[in-house]
């Protein structure tokens, strides 16, 4: 790991200390600076999906495009629904696909209707980068529930940085440091440079001060 575990224990536990209670339970963000990274090229914007080793302590939500008994189970299971017979009608307006795009973090199809999604809905989750995973119509939805809970979107487009979310301050400390550590593999492993493209690391509550990690 380029990160030396105790440094970022460390900073995870100033995150905690330095933070004011609220009345919600804040979540613990994390912030990488690149640095030599050339953002025109397109191979070097990002905005992917990291399945993290551990939760981030929110539920994310989810969209199911499906029919049949998977949609039965993914609506039993409290997630919002498309049909695959509803799907000519949401994508006629635009306006609520934007929409629909904006209010939900990862999207999830029947892999049979696939196609049907491609066409009707892509061209605006696509470049979002929300284009739906594909699920046979068998899959154990909570399973592939569960592992969303452990999902976090990683973007970077204008700015050289990288802001998401990795936990909440009533975790596991050590799964907070887990879920910084997979972050910055990931990155070390997408740039040419390395850990050399990463300028600084910092962690922060929702409302409390960011904590630089040495």
């Amino acid at each position: 790991m380029p990160l030396d575990d105790k440094k970022v224990l460390e900073a995870v536990k100033k995150v905690k200390q330095n933070s004011k209670k609220r009345k919600f339970v804040q979540s613990i963000e994390l912030a990488v600076n690149m640095k030599d990274v050339d953002l025109k090229k397109p191979e070097n914007r990002l905005n992917t999906e990291l399945t993290l080793p551990n939760e981030t302590g929110r539920d994310p939500k989810i969209c199911v495009i499906a029919a049949g008994d998977l949609a039965v189970k993914a609506k039993n299971a409290g997630v919002y629904v498309i049909d695959k017979d509803e799907l000519g009608e949401v994508a006629r307006n635009k306006k609520n696909v934007k929409k629909l795009a904006q209010e939900y973090d990862f999207f999830v199809a029947r892999a049979d209707i696939m196609p049907q999604v491609g066409k009707t809905l892509g061209s605006v989750l696509g470049p979002r980068g929300k284009m739906p995973k594909p699920v046979p119509p068998n899959a154990d939805i909570k399973t592939v529930l569960d592992q969303y809970k452990r999902n976090a979107r990683i973007r970077m487009r204008e700015n050289p940085v990288i802001h998401l979310r990795v936990g909440n301050e009533e975790m596991d400390e050590k799964k907070i440091v887990d879920n910084v550590q997979s972050v910055i593999n990931f990155l070390e492993g997408k740039f040419e440079k390395g850990f050399r493209n990463i300028k600084s690391v910092y962690l922060k509550t929702t409302m409390g001060p960011a904590i630089k990690v040495e």
